[in-house]
């Protein structure tokens, strides 16, 4: 294998933290900060290896503020730039995190989730972090989060998560969690000419900042980048559409607040992804992440037995897929939410689907254990008798 090359083509049995990092250099990420952490840490250190082979940079910081503000600062210096945590890690992270979002900057957060609260099991995967990631920091604002399920779609949805953030202008989070990241399974690299990259805007020189938009564009402004000898101002208070720091005026508060939740949401079809797989079913298992494959299993499971099964799958958790949820409680008698978790996306499913469907939700047996698809039936059964 020629560890020099930035997209190394070809099928490969590694564990879901080693497709993330290659998914990241064939993004095109030139510059990554992290702190050790478990179960992430594979991510960091390959980063660190594989980075300066492709001319990019890897940053052991002292914890994970330090990282995800050195991130910040790479990307305003042109640079696609990321950082990878785990939850006490993003919980570190939050107030730069809104700094990221207030200064709409281009970043991926790749958080590979574990149980619980505080230290908890470093070791046993949880999808703890699913409500912190977009509403963790303060004040109001929207989040894009992607759900990869397998090692493959490690590789794949890091690849998406650069693409959005570089399209948007936004931090985007690679919602893994330790099962995953430690999974072995065959993944396949594309040729590097098949690998779809999008890069940012990037802004043009002007005379002053007042004669260029920089900000709060709802269809996203070109960004400037520092050392390229162009001006610009930026700040984490509220600033109007050239970056200039206005805290008196009624209308520019609500732009600087507004536009960035606009700006993903008017974009929202091209974000949200799901797998419906509930044409034809009457109960529909929803899920995301590593659950998925849980709930797929219980679905052909109970097919074989002649039970009417459907899947929905949320690729994209962040914004949320209301929409999509929708559609499917329209279409079927029962929706049962499955999450390694004590229900954190369960509310707003149940807020969307319950006028039209009975919404119930069903944790792991064993709290940070992955979904037994025979433990799923059973309460299927249940919920039919």
């Amino acid at each position: 294998m020629q560890r020099n090359k930035r997209v190394l083509t070809g099928t490969h049995f590694e564990m879901g933290n080693w497709a993330c990092t290659e998914g990241a250099i064939a993004a095109g990420c030139n510059f990554a900060a992290g702190y050790p952490i478990t179960p992430a840490s594979e991510v960091a250190n390959l980063l660190a290896a594989r980075l300066p082979e492709v001319g990019g940079t890897f940053l052991q910081t002292e914890d994970e503020i330090s990282a995800i503000c050195s991130a910040i600062g790479a990307s305003w210096a042109g640079c696609k730039a990321m950082t990878v945590t785990s939850g006490p890690g993003i919980s570190l992270m939050q107030e730069n995190i809104g700094f990221a979002v207030a200064t709409e900057t281009p970043l991926v957060i790749v958080d590979v989730q574990r149980f619980g609260p505080s230290t908890g099991v470093p070791s046993v995967g949880l999808a703890g972090d699913i409500v912190q990631v977009a509403r963790g920091s303060h004040g109001d604002y929207q989040i894009i989060a992607l759900c990869p399920e397998n090692p493959q779609e490690m590789f794949d949805l890091t690849i998406r998560a650069f693409n959005l953030a570089e399209a948007y202008r936004v931090p985007v989070f690679v919602m893994a969690d330790g099962f995953m990241g430690h999974m072995r399974e065959q993944i396949v690299v594309p040729e590097e000419d098949r690998i779809e990259l999008k890069n940012r805007k990037v802004a043009e020189p002007a005379e002053t900042v007042l004669d260029r938009q920089d900000f709060l564009d709802v269809n996203v402004a070109p960004m400037p980048v520092f050392g390229r000898g162009i001006k610009a101002h930026v700040t984490s208070s509220c600033h109007d559409e050239h970056g200039m720091r206005n805290l008196s005026d009624p209308e520019v508060m609500h732009r600087y607040a507004m536009h960035p939740i606009e700006k993903i949401l008017s974009h929202r079809d091209d974000i949200v992804r799901v797998q419906d797989a509930c044409e034809d079913a009457t109960i529909a298992l929803v899920s995301c992440g590593t659950v998925s494959r849980c709930a797929r299993a219980a679905a052909r499971l109970g097919r074989e037995e002649g039970l009417n099964l459907g899947t929905l799958r949320l690729l994209t958790c962040w914004p949320f897929p209301d929409q999509e949820v929708r559609v499917v409680a329209d279409r079927v008698d029962h929706m049962l939410v499955l999450e390694n978790n004590t229900g954190q996306l369960y509310p707003y499913i149940k807020a969307e689907a319950a006028h039209a469907c009975r919404v119930s939700f069903l944790g792991p047996q064993t709290l940070g254990q992955i979904h037994d698809p025979r433990y799923i039936l059973s309460h299927i059964k249940e919920i039919i008798q």
